[in-house]
């Protein structure tokens, strides 16, 4: 049998006396989209900090692909995607996005940037800086960046937290597409109950902090998705059966 790609195992985070996350524990398969979400300040980017070997937990252990994730991020076989694009400012688009090849694989350093760039529509931005990008053109370089070198797994904090609603509607559609060409094993952290139904194979509702499992919510909505999917009947029951959860059972 197959291990998981990302094995999170009786997890636990304190600082001092503030418990964090308490024996938390995830299986996720290679190539799942898995979304985290869960009231404010209940332990998600910590946890997702945690997965990607940024933090050590006070007790517990997490394995990518069966190996720590200080050892995958060195390797260069996990990527992030923050808040904030995290672009240089003196450094064009495409060098931006070709950065990490530089530094992880020198002689690809030029391959498959000009398909990326018209998967994520920025192809004749290529010389723009980021100052001269919308918000919206700064977040898909973001993406185009590390779907460049194509990590086995991902990590995303609220990625399009940022945007207005419009953009991050876009930018959902836009993830959808290059997720189902390179099915990167992807962990999501939103706010939103919609964006996760939407983006996900499962949707894990973490408690109030500490941090735990309160229910996973398997996604059962064909692939691939679309903005059709967002008026089927199914897609607003699983919204509105995640919502009641959060509202149930968490205090928000």
């Amino acid at each position: 049998m197959t291990a998981p790609a990302v094995q999170i195992n009786g997890l636990s985070k304190s600082y001092g006396k503030l418990s964090v996350l308490k024996h938390f524990s995830l299986d996720v398969t290679k190539g799942e989209f898995v979304s985290l979400v869960g009231p404010s300040g209940c332990g998600k980017t910590t946890l997702l900090k945690i997965i990607g070997g940024l933090e050590q937990p006070s007790s517990g252990e997490v394995l990518l692909d069966g190996l720590p994730p200080t050892q995958r991020r060195r390797d260069g076989q996990l990527g992030f995607v923050f808040q904030k694009p995290v672009l240089l400012p003196w450094r064009t688009l495409e060098q931006n996005i070709r950065l990490p090849l530089e530094i992880l694989h020198p002689t690809d350093v030029n391959k498959q940037i000009p398909e990326i760039l018209k998967e994520m529509s920025l192809a004749g931005f290529e010389k723009s800086y980021p100052q001269q990008l919308s918000g919206g053109m700064q977040q898909r370089a973001a993406l185009a960046r590390v779907f460049l070198y194509n990590p086995p797994q991902l990590l995303m904090d609220e990625p399009f937290g940022s945007v207005d609603e419009i953009t991050r509607g876009y930018l959902n559609l836009e993830l959808l597409k290059v997720w189902e060409k390179y099915k990167t094993t992807i962990l999501f952290v939103t706010h939103s109950i919609e964006e996760a139904v939407l983006l996900s194979d499962r949707v894990v509702i973490l408690s109030s902090r500490p941090a735990q499992i309160n229910q996973v919510v398997t996604i059962d909505l064909p692939r691939p998705r679309s903005r059709e999917t967002l008026n089927l009947e199914k897609f607003h029951n699983l919204v509105r059966c995640i919502r009641n959860t959060l509202n149930n059972n968490l205090s928000i």
